[in-house]
């Protein structure tokens, strides 16, 4: 958000794969760095996040199967949204990797994690993929004639 409390917007997409979550993450504080949150505050976010960004590089696509994940960034005065994005078909690990098969309860702990670091976390996955919302409050910077 600028000074004047105007919508910012940012939208970026990553192909799908483990060696971008980094690159994910980071770019991330960078945008959140104007955004006067406190330093825990934005690992919160940042976390809530790199668990959804995870999951959709994880579940979303098949083996020999490219795709993306897109987030989109925006603020409004009090509140951050970021969306995530997949456009594959969930897949549980055990289609498509050596590890154990998720159960409910393993499955289950992601959405925990997101839902204790942020605000508000919307989930929906239809035929187009999975879309995440996550919100979370953030200063109101004053226009520089208020005060």
């Amino acid at each position: 958000m600028n000074a004047s409390g105007h919508v910012e917007f940012v939208h970026r997409s990553w192909p799908a794969d483990p060696e971008q979550l980094s690159v994910i993450r980071h770019q991330l504080a960078d945008w959140l760095a104007p955004l006067r949150l406190t330093e825990e505050e934005t690992a919160d976010v940042v976390l809530a996040v790199d668990e959804a960004v995870s999951n959709a590089v994880e579940h979303a696509y098949g083996p020999g199967e490219s795709g993306r994940v897109e987030l989109t960034l925006w603020t409004e005065p009090g509140t951050l949204s970021i969306e995530i994005v997949d456009h594959g078909r969930w897949r549980a690990p055990a289609e498509h990797t050596q590890r154990v098969p998720e159960t409910a309860a393993n499955a289950s702990r992601g959405i925990s994690l997101m839902t204790t670091m942020v605000e508000s976390v919307l989930i929906r996955f239809d035929d187009r993929g999975s879309r995440v919302l996550l919100r979370q409050h953030i200063p109101v910077v004053p226009d520089a004639g208020e005060g």
